[in-house]
């Protein structure tokens, strides 16, 4: 199903976008990464462009457009787990375009070429936290949600054109992302953290199916659902593990 397909990702200068590039690449893809280093993964062009700053997501835009991609991973994400009036505002805002400005715009480069060969895909990582949003990981939740609005809404506007849009939601990953300070939180909620390895192969198991909206993780994905029906029933559920949460700040 990848054999012969060209795919760019982002992020695959991190530990799980690594992985997942590396498989892909192992069955059969031919993998061009995008960032700001040269991945250790096994790639065959990497395209250095920032996706931190506007002028950054630009270039990489135009960089991209008018070639032959048969599949878009935007992967790429950064992270903040505090009170958000203790996020740095440069951070707050690199933040938004690195998880959700710069994969809407690599979409609309990529997705004219798609539609004019009647065949493609992109494929959005986001993850549980945009669909339940938690205290303390606020601005990566709001992103990672509009990012969920973003692939369902980009689906229906392109519905019968050969292009599908995926929707991957991971809950926590073991990468550099998750700090030491996130890894204590886990602790004292019993928030689940997965391997990057697990992860990844589900993540390219969603590619290669072209699958819709894939949610990971019980009993996160079917906190997903119960969030959507009755949001009251999840903010008491979650009200205690709010106040653990709040005990890591006042230190």
């Amino acid at each position: 199903m990848l054999e012969g397909k060209t795919v760019l990702i982002t992020g695959a200068s991190g530990g799980l976008g690594g992985l997942v590039a590396n498989q892909l690449t192992a069955e059969g893809a031919r993998v061009v990464a995008l960032g700001r280093s040269r991945p250790d993964a096994n790639i065959a062009e990497f395209l250095p462009h920032d996706l931190s700053t506007p002028s950054g997501i630009e270039a990489a835009a135009q960089a991209i457009e008018g070639r032959q991609w048969d599949i878009l991973v935007n992967l790429a994400g950064v992270q903040h787990f505090g009170p958000v009036e203790q996020e740095d505002p440069a951070h707050l805002l690199s933040g938004y375009l690195i998880n959700l400005v710069a994969p809407v715009r690599l979409a609309q480069a990529a997705a004219p070429g798609m539609k004019a060969r009647g065949a493609g895909q992109i494929v959005n990582i986001g993850s549980i936290f945009g669909s339940i949003n938690f205290a303390h990981f606020a601005t990566y939740s709001s992103a990672k949600a509009g990012l969920r609005g973003f692939s369902q809404a980009l689906r229906r506007e392109l519905a019968g054109t050969g292009v599908d849009v995926t929707y991957v939601a991971p809950r926590a990953v073991r990468t550099a992302m998750v700090s030491d300070r996130v890894l204590e939180f886990a602790k004292l909620t019993q928030m689940h953290i997965d391997p990057p390895e697990a992860t990844a192969r589900r993540i390219v198991s969603a590619i290669r199916a072209r699958r819709r909206d894939v949610y990971l993780g019980f009993p996160e994905a079917f906190f997903v659902r119960l969030n959507a029906l009755l949001p009251g029933l999840v903010d008491r559920a979650l009200s205690a593990n709010d106040r653990k949460a709040a005990q890591l700040f006042a230190r």
